[in-house]
């Protein structure tokens, strides 16, 4: 079972009450989610994964090709040069450090001052060829957001696949051992195995750091709690097990309001390998591009700051609970 991008909003936006119908009477003047600051750029510098995971919003794995060119990044690295709002990069994938380019594009972030997030799969460090990576991260003060779906080996595999857990600690371990979690930023993200809801943020931290720490010896400075998201992988098994209609239910019935000021889409942008603007990450996988400013060749900051964000019904994904960090 494949969906494109058009099957998928298609199947998502056939589920309940529109998604803008729902946020609209929180917002000051109900015409949809407005632009607050601009202060993250991400950058989506390809599709290829050295894992394949059930519940992958990007469809990534170690088949797709798809990668962030020079060029591409380049008009990136200028646009982040020409606006001293943006303070952060977020460079995701995919494994993003996957892409041969992928330490240019650190280094050069690092020289205009900006902090540089790696959003890695852990396993990735363990791969033969990319060892050095441990050492340049640190070198780079590259802070991780690394994923780690429980403390528990069962969860993690049947999450990821057999030996991810293993293989994860082991490069927790390495990156306690230069730094990480203490002198560097190391946060860890959860996202549950099923269709339900992460649990609260502050109380799964304790209870990841208590475990990590006791078993492993593993320490790391905050965990952050998302969603899964009704996109691509995780699309598919919901619908394998007859379970979507039930989990977007379970989504708009745990609409929290109060997570709207907070949504990433309203501080940020989203750029993805072929250089195409979008409002965040998920969008992408939706085709949902800033239609004001839709390439990183085109970029208009005026527009880009006076649009409208687009939305549809994978968005109750970050506004459920305490939403999605």
């Amino acid at each position: 079972m494949s969906f494109n991008p058009q099957e998928q909003l298609k199947i998502i936006s056939n589920n309940g009450t529109p998604f803008r119908e729902m946020i609209n009477p929180h917002l000051p003047d109900k015409s949809g989610l407005n632009v607050l600051t601009f202060t993250t750029i991400q950058l989506n510098i390809g599709k290829r994964c050295n894992q394949s995971c059930r519940h992958c919003h990007v469809g990534a794995s170690p088949a797709r090709s798809e990668m962030m060119d020079r060029k591409t990044m380049d008009l990136c690295l200028q646009l982040i040069a020409t606006c001293p709002e943006i303070d952060t990069v977020d460079i995701t994938g995919g494994a993003p450090e996957m892409n041969p380019h992928f330490t240019y594009l650190v280094k050069e972030c690092k020289k205009l001052g900006r902090k540089v997030i790696d959003r890695c799969n852990l396993t990735i460090l363990e791969k033969p060829g990319y060892e050095y990576l441990y050492d340049f991260l640190a070198e780079n003060a590259v802070e991780i957001l690394a994923s780690l779906p429980y403390f528990r080996k069962s969860y993690t595999d049947r999450q990821r696949g057999a030996g991810v857990f293993d293989k994860s600690i082991t490069a927790l371990t390495k990156l306690n051992a230069r730094g990480f979690g203490s002198r560097y930023i190391l946060n860890l993200i959860y996202n549950p195995v099923g269709a339900f809801l992460s649990p609260p943020q502050k109380q799964l931290e304790r209870e990841f750091k208590e475990n990590l720490q006791r078993h492993y010896n593993i320490q790391f400075n905050n965990l952050l709690c998302i969603n899964n998201m009704p996109l691509d992988g995780f699309l598919r098994s919901l619908m394998y097990a007859g379970k979507l209609e039930e989990y977007m239910e379970l989504l708009r019935n745990s609409f929290n309001p109060n997570t709207l000021v907070g949504l990433m889409c309203r501080h940020q942008m989203s750029v993805s390998y072929d250089g195409y603007v979008y409002d965040c990450d998920f969008n992408q996988m939706l085709d949902l591009k800033v239609a004001s400013v839709p390439h990183i060749s085109s970029f208009d900051y005026k527009r880009f700051l006076s649009r409208r964000i687009r939305t549809a019904n994978h968005c109750y994904g970050c506004t459920a609970g305490a939403g999605s960090t």
